[in-house]
């Protein structure tokens, strides 16, 4: 990296260390946590429970999945790197600029309808654990919509942030779990191949693993959060780091919810019910132990779907903004973007509405990560594009790594189709 990244050296550092070590790693810090929190959003409740039926129901036939989906995901999201980083634009504002306003409302339309989806999922997921704990579905939904708009409309970008890392690194727990779980490493290595690809039943969990992974607001929060954070294309080199540790976080959480089930609920009983957050709870907790398990559970699912309900709702605010033009930044107070914080709000109570209907909340789940599935053509069509014509000629995709990007956004989009038809 070069050191106009970095503040000027301090006057006291400690010996062991080199004079600039200190500031180097004090700008890396600053850099991070846009990529971070993207992917343990990413990680989030709908993710969980698509993971825990896969694992329950497919053993670790759908493990592999996981580990192949790491460069995808990384490949993706440096992308929206690069363009909020070059361009200081969020990806909407990008579509409007370069397609027209017909192209980007059918962008963030797409865009609203999952984040919509996915905000079922995480308060669905909170509920879920209130109940285990003798709290009522209207209570847990209903606080947790209240603890975000307080920690949204009073905080900056970077306090937002701090607070979701914070509570998000609770999904780490689930790693706990599978370690518990005891998986056999032998049946771990035999599920790793020969896939049932006939099977329509495993091909559609397939599906919803990719859509899990790669998710439309994902690609549209990144962009906008680099660029509300204010930093710049000298922040690059920082930033990939970022986004490929959380590509790697989020994925190893994924797997170890995959390895538990796989190794409890899928090996003693895998026609067990799965119906609900309770009961994927309750097929654990035989195997845990009755405390540990369902306290483990619970930390790592309100983790997980906290931090993606700030994500979410956030970027369905600032998609939005991108299109409509209005005031869109966490820089501003309430009163001078009213737009932007009523939309986060909205959002948060449609989904709130939604949760508390009494729908099939395990199967909703998994149908919105299909749902994303089907999107993928929309959503890294419109990446690639901007990525081969918005991006300053420097940081612009070509060559080699262009068609590598476009055969990997091509195999990934459709077989999500495909397996998801």
């Amino acid at each position: 990296m070069s050191d106009a990244l970095y503040p000027p050296e301090q006057a006291s550092l400690p010996a062991a260390l080199p004079n600039r070590s200190w500031p180097r790693i004090a700008a890396f810090l600053a850099v991070l946590g846009p990529g971070l929190v993207v992917m343990l959003a990413d990680t989030d409740a709908g993710s969980v429970i698509t993971a825990a039926q896969s694992g329950a129901r497919w053993g670790y036939k759908l493990l592999a999945l996981q580990l192949i989906l790491v460069p995808i995901l990384f490949v993706v999201q440096e992308l929206t790197v690069r363009l909020g980083l070059t361009t200081g634009r969020g990806h909407g504002e990008l579509i409007r600029e370069r397609f027209g306003r017909a192209w980007a409302w059918l962008s963030v339309s797409t865009l609203l309808v999952a984040c919509v989806g996915a905000l079922v999922t995480e308060l669905s997921g909170i509920a879920g654990v209130g109940l285990l704990f003798g709290v009522p579905a209207l209570a847990g939904v209903g606080l947790s919509i209240a603890l975000l708009v307080i920690v949204v409309w009073t905080g900056s970008y970077r306090s937002v942030e701090r607070v979701a890392l914070l509570i998000g690194a609770f999904e780490l727990v689930f790693l706990a779990v599978a370690w518990l779980s005891h998986p056999s490493l032998a049946l771990l290595a035999g599920g790793l191949a020969h896939p049932p690809l006939q099977e329509r039943s495993y091909l559609y969990l397939a599906a919803a693993n990719i859509g899990a992974v790669i998710m439309p607001w994902m690609v549209f929060y990144q962009q906008s959060a680099v660029v509300d954070k204010g930093l710049r294309a000298r922040h690059l080199r920082a930033a990939r780091i970022d986004t490929a540790i959380g590509a790697g976080v989020t994925q190893v959480i994924m797997a170890a919810v995959l390895i538990a089930t796989a190794a409890t609920v899928g090996r003693h009983d895998p026609g067990a019910p799965l119906n609900t957050v309770q009961q994927i709870s309750g097929a654990l907790v035989p195997f845990l132990g009755e405390q540990t398990g369902r306290l483990l559970f619970a930390m790592g699912m309100i983790g997980a779907s906290v931090v993606a309900a700030i994500v979410v709702s956030l970027t369905a605010a600032w998609g939005l903004g991108e299109v409509a033009c209005y005031r869109r930044s966490l820089q501003h107070e309430p009163r001078e973007a009213p737009w932007f914080y009523a939309v986060f709000t909205a959002a948060l109570l449609v989904a709130g509405t939604l949760v508390l209907s009494g729908i099939n909340l395990v199967d909703l789940s998994v149908a919105v990560e299909v749902m994303n599935a089907l999107l993928l053509p929309i959503v890294l069509g419109f990446l690639y594009m901007l990525a081969v014509t918005a991006l300053p000629k420097p940081y612009r995709l070509h060559g080699w790594y262009a068609v590598v990007v476009a055969a990997l956004m091509l195999a990934t989009a459709g077989f999500g189709v495909y397996a998801a038809l």
